[in-house]
């Protein structure tokens, strides 16, 4: 019998890929990038919120004012001042310092009186049980994925919601990483956590948002995107799939205007379950 793979074990390796990958390439690291890129990215949401999203309007419908929900990795605040417009309580755990700095402001500014702020990381942060939690691309980073989803559960009464990015499987980075690695699977994505929390017994719903929500990448030289995949491939120290991966960007990247742009094919996929709480 063909032995199933282990999507939990693929999960952490993705994980720890690009976090080697990042060191190598001197990218610093995740919690110090946020110090001068926080308000960045809240711009960044706020822009691309504009556009309505079927996730969103999703998990806001499961909303009423009786309920309190936990937000994990809240960033810069989007969802948690998003939901507490219409939930009672909003919890938000994020460990980012400049994070939670742009967030007080958000919440002063739109008169949002009930988000408590848990400075902690998750899964470790101590908080009570709530109605609904989620975490909003937020799990990247947690090469322990089955810890992280088990607390998720421990701490959920109603419905855990998972907002993950879907790649296409016929993207470059797929392309690129089925090369190198065998698998189409570049980072941390849905189609491995999907398979990962089956094999923890939990059968997710799933809602797959609008395509192209996120804008494609960009970079200002092939020789920029290239480095582009090699960090995240972890290939910072290895050139033996350089001609591979050059080529590759020639095929499928369109320059012009001094930039050359990424093909799209980005989707955001919500998995959603019920809690144990």
């Amino acid at each position: 019998m063909e032995r199933l793979p282990d999507w939990l074990g693929l999960w952490r390796e993705l994980v720890e890929a690009h976090t080697r990958g990042r060191q190598a390439a001197g990218h610093p690291a995740e919690k110090e990038i946020w110090r001068t890129k926080a308000r960045g990215m809240d711009r960044d949401v706020q822009r691309l919120w504009a556009k309505p999203d079927l996730v969103r309007a999703f998990v806001l419908a499961q909303l009423d004012s009786n309920e309190t929900v936990l937000d994990i990795g809240a960033g810069t605040g989007a969802w948690a001042a998003l939901m507490a417009r219409t939930a009672r309580q909003v919890t938000a755990v994020e460990p980012a310092e400049p994070m939670i700095e742009v967030m007080r402001e958000r919440l002063v500014a739109d008169g949002i009186p009930n988000v408590t702020i848990v400075e902690e990381c998750w899964p470790e942060a101590k908080v009570e049980p709530h109605d609904y939690t989620l975490c909003s691309h937020a799990m990247y980073g947690a090469a322990d994925l089955a810890a992280f989803v088990r607390r998720m559960n421990e701490v959920t009464r109603r419905t855990c919601f998972f907002v993950i990015r879907a790649p296409a499987l016929d993207g470059v980075m797929a392309e690129a990483a089925a090369h190198v690695w065998g698998h189409p699977h570049d980072s941390p994505n849905f189609i491995v956590a999907f398979n990962a929390v089956l094999e923890m017994g939990i059968y997710p719903n799933v809602l797959m948002g609008e395509l192209d929500l996120w804008e494609p990448w960009s970079h200002p030289t092939a020789e920029d995107a290239l480095k582009e995949i090699k960090w995240r491939l972890d290939l910072v120290q290895d050139d033996r799939h350089d001609r591979f991966l050059a080529d590759l960007l020639r095929r499928r990247l369109r320059c012009e205007d001094g930039r050359c742009m990424w093909p799209g094919g980005m989707r955001t996929a919500l998995m959603y379950w019920p809690g144990q709480a």
